[in-house]
C-alpha cells in the first residue's frame, strides 16, 4: 500500500510516499528555517503563507520521485493535530482536495504519533509494545506504546518542552534560531562541571518534566555575568546545560521503564538528534540491558515520511476522515480521531 503523506504543522512543508508503513519511496522537505531565523523563531503567519506557496510543488516532487501519480497512490494522509493552526489548515485542506479529486481515502494523523513512527522507518523490525521518549520543540512526553494506535501517557512536561528550553537558552547565549544545534556544537567544545544548574522535579508526578527553572537559571547566570562585567564560558555553559537536560530526560525515562516493566526503549522528536542525549541514553540502556531504538538523524525533525508510516497503521485500524476534517492546534497523543 502506497500512501501520499503531507506534513505542514510548523515551518516545514513536507510530502512523502511511503510503502506499507516501513519503506520510504520519496521524501521532500521545504524548510523555512532561514527566513524565520531573522525573527528568532517561527512566525505563524509567515509559515502559513509559505506552506500555501510551496505545497503544490513539494507534493508533486514527492510523487515524481516515487514514480507515482495522484491516481496511482492508494491513500492520502495528513497531519491534522497538533501544531500551528494556520499551518495545519494548509496541509489539511490540500489533502482533502487531493483525496476528493482522486477518489482516495483520507487518513488523519497525529503529529506526535508520526514522530514515534519515524522509528518504524529506521528499524523495520521494531514493533510495539515499547516505551517512548518524545522530545521536541513543543513536546516532552514519556509514552507507553501498547500498539500501533494505542498510546498511554506516562509523563509529560508541565511547562517548557526540552526543545523549547534549548532554543531559549541558545538565545541567551547569543546563538541564533534554531538554537539546539548550536548548543550541541558548543557543548562538544566545552566540558561539564563549571556551572551548577538545577534539575527541577514535579511534586507528586515523578515522571513529569519541568524545564522552566533550568531556563531561568541560564538567564540568571547570563545576566549576573553581564552586571559584573564578566565573560561567560559559553562552551562550558552549553555543555552543562545540554548535559543537565540529557540527565533529566534520561533519569525520568529509566525510572519510567522500571515502573512500566519496559526493556524496549524508543526515542523520537527533534531533540532525539542531540548528541548529548543520545550518548546518555546509550550509556543508561547499556547498563540496564535495555534495547534502545533511535531514529535516523534525517527523521528526527518534522517530515512527511513519519506521517506516512503512522498513517498505514491508522488505516489498518479503520481510521478515515471525510471533508469535515479540520486542523486542531492542541490534542493529546492518546486521544483517538473520531469520525
Amino acid at each position: 500500500m502506497n500512501i501520499l503523506a503531507i506534513e505542514s504543522s510548523c515551518d516545514e512543508t513536507a510530502a512523502a510516499v511511503i510503502q506499507d508503513g516501513r519503506v520510504i519511496l520519496s521524501s521532500v522537505i521545504n524548510s523555512q528555517v532561514e527566513e524565520h531565523k531573522q525573527y528568532g523563531g517561527v512566525v505563524p503567519e509567515i509559515a502559513s503563507r509559505r506552506h500555501a506557496e510551496n505545497i503544490c510543488a513539494v507534493v508533486q516532487q514527492a510523487l515524481d520521485d516515487a514514480g507515482e501519480t495522484f491516481q496511482s497512490i492508494d491513500a492520502v494522509a495528513v497531519t491534522y493535530a497538533p501544531g500551528l493552526i494556520g499551518a495545519l489548515l494548509v496541509g489539511v485542506n490540500y489533502a482533502k482536495g487531493v483525496a476528493l479529486a482522486a477518489g482516495k481515502p483520507l487518513i488523519p494523523v497525529h503529529h506526535i504519533r508520526g514522530h514515534i513512527a519515524a522509528n518504524y522507518l529506521t528499524h523495520p523490525d521494531l514493533k510495539p509494545p515499547f516505551l517512548c521518549l518524545v522530545a521536541s520543540g513543543g513536546h516532552s512526553h514519556i509514552i507507553k506504546v501498547n500498539d500501533y494506535t494505542k498510546f498511554e501517557i506516562i509523563g509529560r512536561t508541565r511547562d517548557d518542552a526540552a526543545g523549547e528550553a534549548f532554543d531559549k537558552a541558545a538565545r541567551v547565549l547569543g546563538f541564533c534560531y534554531p538554537g539546539g544545534i548550536y548548543i550541541d556544537k558548543a557543548a562538544q567544545q566545552g566540558e561539564r562541571g563549571h556551572y551548577k544548574l538545577p534539575k527541577p522535579k514535579v511534586n507528586g508526578s515523578e515522571f513529569d518534566f519541568s524545564f522552566s527553572g533550568l531556563k531561568t537559571a541560564i538567564i540568571n547566570i547570563a545576566h549576573h555575568a553581564e552586571q559584573k562585567g564578566e565573560s561567560l564560558e559559553i562552551n562550558n555553559l552549553a555543555a552543562d546545560f545540554q548535559g543537565t537536560v540529557a540527565d533529566i530526560l534520561t533519569d525520568h525515562l529509566m525510572r519510567a521503564a522500571e515502573y512500566t516493566h519496559s526493556n524496549k526503549i524508543v526515542v523520537a522528536g527533534g531533540v532525539s538528534a542531540n548528541s548529548g542525549l543520545r550518548s546518555a541514553l546509550e550509556t543508561a540502556c547499556r547498563e540496564k540491558g535495555y534495547e534502545l531504538y533511535l531514529p535516523k538523524l534525517s527523521l528526527c525533525g518534522d517530515n512527511a515520511a513519519m506521517i506516512g508510516s503512522q498513517a498505514y497503521y491508522e488505516y489498518l485500524a479503520g481510521k478515515r476522515a471525510d471533508l469535515s476534517l479540520n486542523g486542531v492546534a492542541s490534542m493529546p497523543v492518546d486521544e483517538a480521531f473520531c469520525e
